[in-house]
């Protein structure tokens, strides 16, 4: 199991938009389970509704992808450089079954359908108390930052 700092190592991303709490799985270039807790103090319930708050799909996708790429950084062997990323860049199939609410915690799965040249193809799910809140296909891209 991989904890957050252990997750800072890999992903770029910091608070607010990591949205990792936890590695609980990791078979190198198979899968990868991760979790993120939702509370109410995610700064997107301001405004997403501040009446009847939900997660948004789209920050669950942009979750999806961040457990895409630490699975593919991790199956990589070592710790990225700085300029190493993963970008999302596609997602197909992508369909919404359950609303995720604060008290709520998503758990994702990932699993390596392809990889080639850099680029990664996962079938990706998101649940919660094991009720599909959303699939997707989900394509990242190994990519160098330039100075």
């Amino acid at each position: 199991m991989d904890d957050i700092r252990e997750i800072l190592k890999y992903l770029p991303h910091r608070y607010p938009f990591l949205m990792i709490d936890r590695v609980i799985d990791f078979q190198p270039n198979e899968s990868l389970t991760a979790i993120k807790n939702i509370t109410f103090n995610e700064p997107i319930f301001t405004g997403h509704f501040p009446q009847s708050p939900i997660f948004p799909g789209v920050l669950i996708l942009e979750a999806m992808a961040q457990a895409c790429a630490l699975q593919a950084f991790k199956s990589m062997g070592g710790y990225p450089s700085e300029k190493t990323l993963y970008l999302l860049v596609g997602i197909d199939k992508a369909r919404f079954k359950r609303q995720v609410i604060p008290g709520d915690q998503i758990e994702f799965h990932v699993t390596v359908q392809k990889e080639k040249r850099g680029i990664w193809r996962f079938d990706a799910t998101a649940k919660v108390e094991g009720a599909l809140a959303c699939s997707a296909e989900v394509l990242i891209a190994r990519n160098e930052i330039d100075d």
